[in-house]
């Protein structure tokens, strides 16, 4: 075998962008910050030259989805070169401990809300020195610490390479692209930092294959971009780029898409690429905050504290991520708290246009901010805003096993009128005496306590026999985790949504 050609240039300028309707009267790049799930953050995967690849969604799972014929195998792929001999074995997927935070160190899926990585400020390198790296994650590194500041002409270069010579492919992608550039720098920039930590890196990129699935993503698609990302790096890397750093990004991308394309394929044969879900009620809290109900279509299995993406049919191929907002229901509804936000295209719909009746379509449930029910330590939880939701959840969680461990309750908010879920938090808690609810608010006169989270969670401890829960706008999730280790809990018994995805997570 050999290592895949370099390709040559496409007849078009670093900068110039492929093509990309906007639609009328939606703020752009700016106003839509980018993310994930609008199409694959990572690139895609080299299969194995002896894969056929992961098979496709069977009919009855992807109504929506195009018929498509049985994948080829990586060497009949189009664009797919073979693989090296020397391509890396896989990490061994090591089961993540139940009290482990593994949310907290990588995005489950990066976000589709991410703010734009390109160019980030510093005059340093991206990553700390590691005199235990290993060759491989030492020159991945080097790249991408050269690329940086020029990632927005690198991300360009990379889907002008990837729809000229397969613009089949373009169909997968929202119509405007402009959120969906940074992706690419931020996901590889993900998995560099933690690819010589294969339990932490696999989890990953398994989540992250099986959530491809609802884009219509096919193993026959990874070669493409993964001769695209070559291509891109061959370009803007030119103090780096040599034939051994070339070789070590075939061997980390090959075993970064074998690892999705393994997870899509098992995936497949108990769960459909997406679910399709009827609204049943829109209940209007604020001007700004809707509590959506749905029915999905078939079962929908998931854990209080996990999150799924939502695509509404107004901004098709566009995915938000929302957390459940209550433990599993025996009438398999899901309920959703969201706000809406400026320019925020799926969050608007869902507030301001959506109404019973409205299909809606669900990914897969993501994240690990679950309860360790074997674990007897008690819950100390922090809700900010819309966070409460799966806050509620993990409440509920814990009164169906009929636990009797104490759970403590911070929601915080701007002012009384915020604390849109206050009744059903204080009506848990006069059903259950293990529960106590505490509101905080940061402004103006309140029954509750005044000021911030974090500072009322200090003064009310100690906690260092509490497993702690954070979810709510980014700066809270900051200063409560500084909080948190202050006050003597562990970094293993902090559970949260990963600052990679809540960075964005007042731009849905």
């Amino acid at each position: 075998m050999q290592t895949p050609v370099r390709p040559g240039p496409v007849q078009q300028p670093p900068e110039a962008r492929p093509p990309a309707p906007q639609p009328a009267a939606v703020p752009t790049a700016a106003a839509q910050p980018a993310a994930v799930p609008t199409a694959a953050p990572l690139p895609g995967p080299l299969p194995r030259a002896t894969d056929t690849g992961a098979s496709e969604p069977r009919p009855s799972e992807s109504r929506a989805a195009e018929p498509r014929s049985s994948e080829p195998r990586a060497s009949e792929a189009r664009g797919a070169g073979p693989l090296p001999p020397q391509a890396a074995p896989l990490p061994q997927e090591a089961p993540v401990p139940r009290g482990a935070s593994v949310s907290a160190a990588l995005p489950p899926e990066v976000p589709a809300s991410q703010p734009s990585t390109t160019a980030p400020e510093t005059s340093g390198s991206l990553f700390a020195e590691d005199a235990n790296a290993s060759p491989d994650a030492v020159l991945i590194r080097r790249t991408l610490d050269e690329v940086a500041p020029v990632a927005d002409q690198l991300t360009s270069y990379f889907y002008a390479l990837l729809f000229v010579r397969h613009p089949d492919l373009r169909s997968l992608f929202p119509a405007a692209m402009d959120a969906q550039r940074d992706r690419l720098l931020k996901a590889l920039l993900t998995a560099a930092e933690h690819m010589d930590t294969p339990d932490i890196l696999t989890g990953y990129l398994r989540q992250l294959g099986r959530g491809h699935r609802k884009y219509g993503t096919q193993a026959a698609h990874y070669p493409a971009v993964g001769e695209a990302l070559i291509g891109a790096l061959t370009r803007y890397a030119l103090q780096t780029w040599d034939d051994e750093t070339e070789a070590a990004w075939v061997r980390t991308y090959t075993t970064i898409s074998q690892i999705m394309i393994d997870a899509a394929a098992e995936n497949e044969l108990h769960a459909p690429a997406w679910w399709q879900a009827e609204v049943v009620s829109h209940e209007l809290r604020t001007p700004d905050i809707a509590v959506v109900t749905v029915r999905p279509d078939q079962p929908y299995p998931f854990l209080a504290g996990q999150y799924t993406s939502l695509e509404t049919p107004r901004w098709p191929r566009v995915w938000r991520h929302y957390s459940f907002a209550s433990a599993p229901r025996p009438d398999g509804l899901l309920s959703f708290h969201i706000k809406a936000v400026p320019a925020g295209w799926v969050s608007n719909a869902l507030v301001h246009h959506s109404s019973p009746g409205d299909v809606l379509r669900l990914g897969p449930p993501a994240g690990s901010m679950t309860v360790d029910h074997s674990s007897r330590n008690g819950l100390l939880c922090l809700g900010g805003g819309t966070g409460i939701a799966p806050i509620k959840a993990l409440v509920e969680d814990v009164a169906e096993h009929g636990h009797r461990r104490p759970v403590e309750v911070f929601y915080g908010a701007r002012s009384d009128q915020d604390l849109y879920d206050i009744e059903t938090m204080l009506r848990l808690q006069s059903e259950h005496p293990w529960l106590s609810v505490r509101p905080v608010v940061a402004e103006g006169p309140s029954l509750g306590l005044k000021g911030q989270l974090p500072e009322a969670v200090r003064e009310h401890g100690p906690w260092h026999e509490y497993d702690a829960y954070l979810s709510g706008p980014p700066g809270m999730i900051r200063s409560g985790l500084d909080a948190l280790k202050g006050a003597g809990i562990p970094s293993e018994r902090i559970r949260h949504d990963s600052l990679e995805e809540l960075v964005a997570a007042g731009a849905n």
